[in-house]
């Protein structure tokens, strides 16, 4: 058995950690959770303020120092808190699913039976649905990718006519030499002027 010794906390602090418990629903026996919180102060207010945050590491979910888990089994509740790089339960340091199965007396998935409360948090959570919203995250695109891109300006067919030198006109054939053959009516007296009658010319 573990030896214990008083320590006075003033009512108030009482009173306002009586009602935390309430309100959290935690079955946790007010001076256990004392004593937890004595042990997380010890073990975070030696550290650098920029030294590397502890906690847990669960497969692809990491818990915070001072996470909560909780393991509900027939109507039931059992409470177990991160502390540096530890789960501990009941005084002693456990794996999620010791804490799980080891509650339950048999084999159960941490999964899907473990909810999960990090600090500032006010509502439990399932730690599979944490672990889906996680890596859904992940697979999501980053914001600047899935941002949409201006369109693209339509390729305008521009028609490229050919460059064709212009053809040259053919040499234009050699006038043909002027006919002097006397024309009809061009030996009548009156008409030896003219090559041909002007009647001619108007009516033929």
């Amino acid at each position: 058995m573990v030896a214990t010794t008083s320590v006075n906390v003033s009512p108030n602090t009482v009173l306002a950690l009586m009602e935390r418990l309430r309100e959290t629903g935690a079955s946790i026996d007010p001076a256990e959770a004392v004593d937890a919180a004595i042990r997380l102060w010890l073990a975070t207010s030696g550290h650098a303020p920029d030294a590397a945050p502890r906690g847990y590491q669960w497969k692809t979910l990491f818990l915070p120092e001072g996470t909560w888990l909780r393991m509900a089994y027939r109507g039931d509740h059992e409470y177990a808190v991160v502390e540096g790089d530890r789960i501990m339960y009941k005084g002693r340091a456990i794996s999620p699913n010791q804490f799980a199965s080891g509650y339950a007396d048999s084999v159960r998935n941490a999964w899907q039976d473990i909810s999960i409360r990090m600090p500032g948090e006010q509502h439990w959570k399932l730690a599979g649905v944490r672990r889906r919203e996680l890596a859904r995250a992940a697979a999501a695109p980053p914001a600047h990718a899935t941002a949409s891109a201006p369109a693209a300006a339509p390729a305008t067919a521009i028609a490229c006519t050919p460059c064709v030198a212009p053809l040259e006109a053919a040499p234009s054939a050699p006038p043909l030499p002027r006919n002097t053959d006397p024309g009809q009516g061009w030996t009548e007296p009156e008409r030896r002027k003219f090559r041909f009658r002007l009647e001619d010319v108007a009516f033929n």
